[in-house]
């Protein structure tokens, strides 16, 4: 037996703490593709014409890396969020992808984008686990 989806008030709730997580998201990549595109010397103030010691370079590439990497886990927060939306929109928000059984509301209140339960995601994880040994 499926579990009754959320009342339109909770989930207006969750619509309102997702968008609000979506404005932040789109902010921070913002934010951080202006600062990028800067420039190295720009952002570290040296504006100087000298080239920079081969140990700043590293520092620097090291800093880029991370920098793109953080932008992609923002990009895909920001595809789950969406993706939560769309489950607001078409009534199965905060019900289990695996399992159909409404999702904890302390859970949905952490990560408002979840798909799964706590049980089926530990499930998940399990089965990761014995795949990597």
């Amino acid at each position: 037996m499926a579990a009754k989806p959320l009342s339109a008030e909770k989930l207006k709730h969750y619509e309102k703490i997702i968008l609000e997580e979506l404005k932040e998201s789109v902010a921070y990549l913002e934010d951080t593709h202006k600062n990028q595109s800067k420039g190295a010397k720009e952002s570290s103030g040296d504006l100087s014409s000298y080239a920079y010691h081969q140990a700043d370079q590293g520092s620097d590439t090291n800093l880029m890396e991370h920098t793109v990497m953080m932008m992609e886990q923002e990009r895909e927060k920001i595809r789950q969020l969406n993706d939560a939306l769309k489950r607001i929109y078409d009534g199965t928000y905060g019900l289990c992808e695996m399992c159909g059984e409404v999702i904890g509301e302390a859970r949905l209140e952490i990560i408002p984008y979840v798909t799964h339960c706590i049980t089926c995601k530990e499930k998940l994880e399990d089965k990761k686990r014995k795949q990597n040994r």
